[in-house]
């Protein structure tokens, strides 16, 4: 057994019948034009699919808002990285030398898309219940530890809820500053409760995130006028 077929054992559970899709999966463009961005592609259907299904059974009263904001929680970037860098998939990477240099074995966007590719080899290797069986061994601990369902709520929501508790005007957001080029843009953002006399701004590289910061600071002054 190869020492890649062996950490595929030890940390998926599984041992690969074709083991050149594994492979493939940890192989990044930087190292040439077989890499895993399609078995990515596949691995992120199969992943929501699979934690879709698990919280709809797991979290039975839980409504379409609440079950989509702990899937995306669960299938983001972030808590990739964490599980894979968890069973040391950055060690098992085919980088280019560029991306070696760099770091790239410790990079979270990589490792969140080797993760991906993983789940989609392993299901075109032995099936949907195959990586079904992979997804929940590797997200067993995070499913049942869930954060409460009003943690997983953005900025913008808890105020406009805020707000509507308190009877009053849902709040005005103005883009007041937008400024970089295309691929570095920085925006300002002021949130306004006309009923309060609140106005705070907010700063990010979207419009969103820049909203939900201004957002964010209306919320905590409203707070503390209570």
């Amino acid at each position: 057994m190869t020492k890649l077929a062996r950490w595929a054992l030890q940390h998926l559970d599984y041992r690969f019948a074709k083991t050149d899709l594994l492979e493939i999966a940890l192989t990044h463009k930087s190292s040439g034009p077989n890499n895993n961005e399609r078995l990515e592609f596949l691995g992120d259907a199969v992943l929501g699919c699979v934690i879709a299904e698990a919280l709809y059974v797991q979290e039975s009263d839980a409504d379409e808002g609440t079950l989509s904001r702990m899937r995306a929680l669960l299938v983001r970037r972030e808590t990739l990285a964490e599980l894979a860098t968890e069973i040391a998939v950055g060690d098992q990477l085919n980088l280019g030398a560029g991306e070696t240099r760099s770091g790239g074995h410790h990079r979270n966007s990589i490792l969140a898309d080797a993760l991906e590719a993983i789940i989609g080899a392993a299901f075109l290797d032995g099936g949907f219940a195959v990586a079904q069986a992979i997804v929940m061994r590797l997200y067993a601990e995070r499913l049942a530890d869930l954060p409460a369902p009003d943690s997983l709520k953005d900025p913008k929501t808890l105020l406009q809820e805020r707000l509507q508790a308190e009877s009053l005007a849902v709040p005005e957001y103005a883009v007041t500053s937008a400024s970089g080029p295309d691929h570095n843009r920085r925006f300002i953002v002021e949130c306004h409760i006309p009923d309060r006399r609140i106005l705070t701004r907010g700063r990010g590289i979207s419009r969103r995130r820049a909203e939900q910061a201004a957002a964010a600071a209306a919320l905590s002054a409203l707070i503390g006028e209570s």
